[in-house]
C-alpha cells in the first residue's frame, strides 16, 4: 500500500455543516443538483466581496484595486467585481467587451497583452478604454488608428522593468522579455507619444506574480515606484495613472503560509507623500486578479469508478484536467503538487486512507490528486478542489477528446 503524500493547509473559507461542504450557504449535494450536472466551478460571492474588503482595510485608502479579468472571465463574476473594485485590466477584446458588459466605465478600463492586432487596438481606442502600449509597434499603430477614428487614443506605457519579483511564481519584468517596453526605451517612446498628441495616461510596470514572501513584494513595488519617478522625470507629459501590479500569491501546497498583507500597505502609506510631491497628478493602483478570486472557487467532480490496482486506490471522476489544468500540475509546475483536494460530502469522515484522483481522459496526466489522504469514497461521491476561483476552465484544454465542458456558477 502506498503511503499518502502531506495534507494541503486548512482550508477556512468553505464552511462545513452535518460533514458536508457549504457553498455560498447552499450543500454541496444540493449545489449539485441545482447546478444539473458535474462537473463544475462554483464561486462564492460573498467570498469575493469579504476579500475585496480586507484589503481595503489592510491598504490605504488612496490605493487603488484593480481585478485583472484573465483571472476569471466569467461575465457573472466579472460584473460583481465590478461593483466592488475601482478597475478592470483586460488581455483580449474578449474580455474588453465582457468588462464594458458588466458595466464598468471605459476610463476604468485598461487592456494589456503584447500582440494586440490592429482590430483590437481599434476596438480599444473606440470604446475609450486605456491602451497599455507594449512596443514601438503598437504606438505608431495607435496614432494611425486615432487619427483615422478623430480621437486621440488613451495610452499607458507597459514597462518591462530591469528587475523582477524574487520568489515569485510566475517573474514577468526582469531580463529579456516579450512583455512590455523595456525601461531603458522609455524616454524615447515618451518623447513620440507626446508628439503624436496621445492622451498619455502613465505607467503600468509588472514584475512577476504569485508571492507569498511580503518582504519580496515590499521590495518590488519601491523598485516601481522608484523606477515610476525616475520614468517621470524623462517625460514631457504628466503622469495620471501608475498601476504596479501586486504580485500578492495564495497557498496551495503543503507548508505555504497565507501572505501578510499588513507590512505592504505599511510601505505604501510610507510611499504616499512622496508619491504626492513627485507625481501630484497620478492614482496608484494594485492590479490582482488570483489574490480576489483563486480562494473564492471551486471545482466539483463526481466519482464514477472506485478502482484498486495493484495495492492503489484510484477514485475515477467525471473531471480532470481538461477543465482544470492548473490542479494537474501541467500549468506551471515543475515537480507536481497536490492542489487541496476532499470529498465534499464527507468532510467529517470516520474513515481516511491514500487515494488517487484522476479523470476520464485517455493520459496518464490526467490527476486531481494523487495519493492524498481522503475520505473513503465511492461511486457518486463528490470530489472538491480548492483553490479553484482563477486559471480554472479558461485556462485549461476543455476540448481534449471532445468531454462535455465544465459548467460555472456564481452563488
Amino acid at each position: 500500500m502506498s503511503t499518502a503524500k502531506p495534507r494541503h493547509a486548512p482550508q477556512i473559507h468553505f464552511p462545513v455543516v452535518d460533514g458536508e461542504l457549504q457553498v455560498g450557504g447552499i450543500p454541496l449535494t444540493r449545489l449539485a443538483q441545482r447546478v444539473g450536472r458535474t462537473p463544475f466551478f462554483a464561486y462564492d460571492r460573498a467570498l469575493c466581496t469579504a476579500r475585496v474588503r480586507e484589503l481595503r482595510t489592510q491598504l490605504p485608502e488612496a490605493v487603488g484595486l484593480h481585478y485583472s479579468v484573465k483571472a476569471n472571465p466569467m461575465p457573472a463574476l466579472v460584473q460583481h467585481l465590478a461593483g466592488l473594485v475601482d478597475g478592470l485590466d483586460v488581455a483580449s477584446s474578449n474580455e474588453l467587451r465582457t468588462a464594458l458588459d458588466a458595466g464598468m466605465a471605459p476610463g476604468h478600463v485598461s487592456f494589456a497583452g503584447p500582440a494586440k492586432t490592429e482590430a483590437e487596438l481599434a476596438q480599444g481606442i473606440a470604446a475609450g478604454v486605456c491602451i497599455n502600449l507594449e512596443s514601438a509597434r503598437e504606438l505608431a499603430c495607435v496614432a494611425r488608428l486615432g487619427d483615422a477614428l478623430g480621437i486621440a487614443p488613451r495610452v499607458a506605457l507597459r514597462i518591462n522593468p530591469d528587475f523582477e519579483l524574487k520568489s515569485s511564481g510566475m517573474r514577468m519584468g526582469g531580463g529579456a522579455k516579450p512583455f512590455g517596453i523595456d525601461a531603458e526605451q522609455a524616454p524615447a517612446l515618451l518623447c513620440q507619444v507626446a508628439s503624436l498628441g496621445l492622451d498619455f495616461q502613465g505607467f503600468h510596470i509588472f514584475s512577476g506574480s504569485q508571492s507569498l514572501r511580503p518582504e519580496a513584494i515590499v521590495e518590488a513595488q519601491s523598485q516601481s515606484l522608484e523606477l515610476a519617478l525616475r520614468l517621470a522625470g524623462d517625460s514631457p507629459l504628466a503622469v495620471r495613472q501608475l498601476n504596479i501590479g501586486s504580485g500578492f500569491g495564495i497557498p496551495y501546497f503543503p507548508g505555504e503560509a497565507r501572505l501578510d498583507i499588513a507590512p505592504i500597505g505599511e510601505q505604501l502609506a510610507g510611499w504616499l507623500p512622496r508619491l504626492q510631491s513627485g507625481l501630484p497628478q497620478a492614482r496608484l493602483a494594485l492590479e490582482m486578479g488570483r489574490y480576489l478570486v483563486g480562494e473564492c472557487g471551486i471545482y466539483v467532480a463526481r466519482v464514477l469508478d472506485r478502482k484498486l490496482s495493484r495495492g492503489e486506490v484510484f477514485l475515477v471522476t467525471d473531471g480532470g484536467m481538461h477543465h482544470h489544468l492548473a490542479a494537474s500540475g501541467n500549468l506551471g509546475q515543475v515537480i507536481r503538487k497536490n492542489y487541496p483536494v476532499a470529498v465534499g460530502n464527507r468532510m467529517n469522515p470516520e474513515q481516511t486512507g491514500p487515494a488517487s484522483v484522476t479523470g476520464p481522459l485517455c493520459t496518464p496526466l490526467d490527476i486531481l490528486a494523487e495519493r492524498l489522504d481522503l475520505a473513503h469514497a465511492e461511486e457518486g461521491d463528490l470530489i472538491v478542489v480548492f483553490q479553484s476561483g482563477a486559471y480554472g476552465p479558461s485556462a485549461s484544454p476543455a476540448n481534449f477528446l471532445g468531454h462535455p465542458a465544465a459548467l460555472e456558477v456564481l452563488v
